[in-house]
């Protein structure tokens, strides 16, 4: 992991935060703990030799790409809004971080399916499944980090989708909990 170009990544979003909305100015102070440290908490949950990845929902580049200046996998950030698109463009080419961005809402984005899908603060996990679901490809698993209702999102996702859960701690906060999806599918569709 090159803490050293994680670094220039936290001043690269300070930077662009003053110009557009990357990250809220409360969170500032905070971004390498708040932000930087909780997407590399992924790292320990990423299956050995994985070879590709998409992010879901990039934004300002959480997880997926700290997860690929820090792993060195390839990544695939879609991102809906221009502005964070091009920040993700400006900081990938210049931190030569393994990124694709596509400027694209996530529905309408060209499946190329991969063995993680990650995706961070982007929608309940109901809508999050069906949103990652045509990207994720056979036997590939998902991580999302979910906050304190991740119980109540898995009940009610349940009721719509099949899949083998692992509850894994987050280390930067004992409430919340670090979603690892398998075998997703949806309930009406056999195994």
């Amino acid at each position: 992991m090159s803490e050293t170009k994680l670094r220039q990544f936290s001043a690269l979003v300070i930077k662009w935060s003053a110009k557009i909305n990357l990250v809220s100015k409360h969170d500032l102070p905070y971004l390498w703990e708040r932000h930087i440290q909780d997407s590399l908490a992924l790292i320990a949950h990423i299956p050995a030799g994985t070879e590709a990845a998409i992010d879901l929902g990039s934004g300002a580049g959480f997880p997926g790409l700290v997860l690929a200046i820090a792993t060195g996998i390839p990544f695939t950030l879609i991102e809906s809004d221009r502005r964070k698109a091009a920040f993700l463009l400006d900081a990938g080419r210049e931190l030569q971080a393994p990124v694709r961005v596509l400027n694209s809402r996530i529905e309408a984005a060209r499946p190329v399916p991969a063995p993680l899908v990650t995706a961070r603060a982007l929608a309940p996990l109901d809508k999050l499944l069906a949103l990652a679901t045509p990207h994720l490809a056979a036997g590939g698993v998902c991580l999302f980090p979910k906050g304190r209702s991740y119980e109540e999102e898995l009940k009610t996702a349940e009721t719509h989708w099949r899949m083998d859960v692992e509850r894994c701690k987050n280390p930067n906060d004992a409430e919340a909990c670090i979603l690892k999806l398998g075998n997703i599918h949806h309930a009406g569709t056999p195994r």
